[in-house]
């Protein structure tokens, strides 16, 4: 096993935690490497602000004849946490004044301004409850064509002199499959739209944003939408496609973008964008722990943190991807699932980002998790995310 150890705050008896489990979490990420179901794992554990778990296990590239070990600070896309960030960041805006859950997506974006559409608001955009198709609905509904794929039509067929790219009624040409508050269905495209809101209502691109109110104060430097040339060469190389995406953007090679592909820059990315580390990430969540602030930077109130991770889903059922759910549990932005299946403490949440990562909170044990475990495939499994969850927790004296 090739562990390369991160920088820690203090050792992990100061927090009352058993080093023990540490060993246990290294061989399970190792055992996951060996049956070739992630390419290697990394991690930083915190509890009361203080980081005592930090590593990294296995190889950086995905080529079996490249040596490099993942490092500690090797940077991931982080997928749909992003969604936790930008929740964050519409609550930053209701606390401002400038908007409110309640408020009709409609009363922001005119396409939206028409039924079945007009009913949606932004709380049902944050909670999965809007009645929009969810991700992946093709594998489920014959003919069914995607938010994405319709804006990809439309942005092949575009052209200047058709005026302002309208992408948002495009896609909305499938129309919804449920109505609003029926079902919980996990959608990224309405993050999307949530990031078009805080676009319409700031006078900025939502990433500028983010970026200037969440990351920047938290010095989340290792955070941001796309790689710079420093941070693509401490990217994780999960292909060949991305393999050379990086050398690229390392030697300053300027790829030639067709204009359909370049109109995607206009498309929000607040349902997915951002790349971070596990050191970087950390921060995030121990904000939120912290209600709001890190040290003596305040990103938000206690009132605001309150609202999203208090469980505000009740008797709404879900099907999505083949579940039979009854009842979802979820705060606002943030999956707050209980059951059998987990460890940690009633009131924690967290967020899952597809590829795979997760970040964990529990509040009650002043916990924070961060860890990063790159599927070698398209599948999804849950040894990689449940059980690493429940070994974290484990070690809790």
């Amino acid at each position: 096993m090739h562990h390369t150890p991160g920088t820690t705050d203090c050792s992990p008896a100061e927090v009352g935690y058993d080093v023990s489990r540490i060993h246990v979490l290294h061989n399970h990420f190792q055992n996951l490497i060996d049956d070739k179901k992630i390419q290697a794992a990394s991690y930083c554990v915190s509890r009361y602000g203080k980081t005592f778990m930090h590593g990294a296990i296995g190889p950086l590239s995905f080529r079996e004849e490249r040596t490099e070990p993942l490092l500690p600070t090797t940077v991931h896309r982080i997928a749909s946490i992003t969604k936790a960030i930008t929740s964050v960041a519409i609550a930053k805006l209701v606390e401002d004044g400038i908007l409110r859950l309640d408020l009709p997506v409609g009363t922001f974006l005119e396409p939206f301004n028409v039924e079945p559409f007009s009913k949606i608001d932004i709380y049902s955009l944050l909670t999965h409850t809007s009645g929009l198709f969810p991700d992946c609905a093709g594998s489920m509904i014959p003919y069914h064509k995607s938010y994405w794929q319709l804006i990809g039509e439309y942005f092949d067929k575009y052209k200047p002199e058709d005026g302002e790219p309208d992408w948002i009624t495009a896609a909305l040409s499938c129309g919804v499959n449920k109505k609003v508050g029926e079902e919980w269905q996990y959608c990224s495209f309405g993050f999307c739209i949530l990031g078009e809101i805080i676009k319409k209502v700031t006078g900025i691109p939502a990433e500028q944003y983010i970026e200037e109110q969440i990351l920047q104060p938290l010095g989340m430097k290792d955070t941001m939408w796309e790689p710079t040339p420093e941070l693509a060469a401490r990217f994780i190389i999960r292909n060949e496609s991305k393999e050379k995406q990086l050398h690229d953007l390392i030697h300053g090679i300027q790829p030639e973008v067709p204009p359909a592909e370049k109109l995607w820059e206009t498309v929000s990315s607040t349902g997915g964008g951002l790349i971070s580390t596990p050191a970087d990430l950390i921060r995030f969540a121990n904000m939120l722990l912290g209600m709001g602030t890190l040290g003596d930077t305040r990103i938000v109130g206690r009132k605001a943190v309150e609202k999203l991770t208090t469980r505000t889903l009740y008797g709404v059922p879900d099907y999505c991807w083949g579940n039979d759910v009854k009842d979802r549990s979820y705060g606002i932005g943030l999956d707050m699932r209980q059951g059998p299946a987990f460890f940690y403490s009633e009131g924690s949440y967290f967020h899952e980002g597809a590829g795979a990562c997760c970040m964990v909170i529990d509040p009650a044990e002043q916990l924070t998790a961060v860890w990063f475990v790159p599927f070698t495939d398209d599948n999804w499994y849950a040894e990689g995310l449940f059980n690493v969850t429940n070994i974290i927790w484990s070690g809790l004296i």
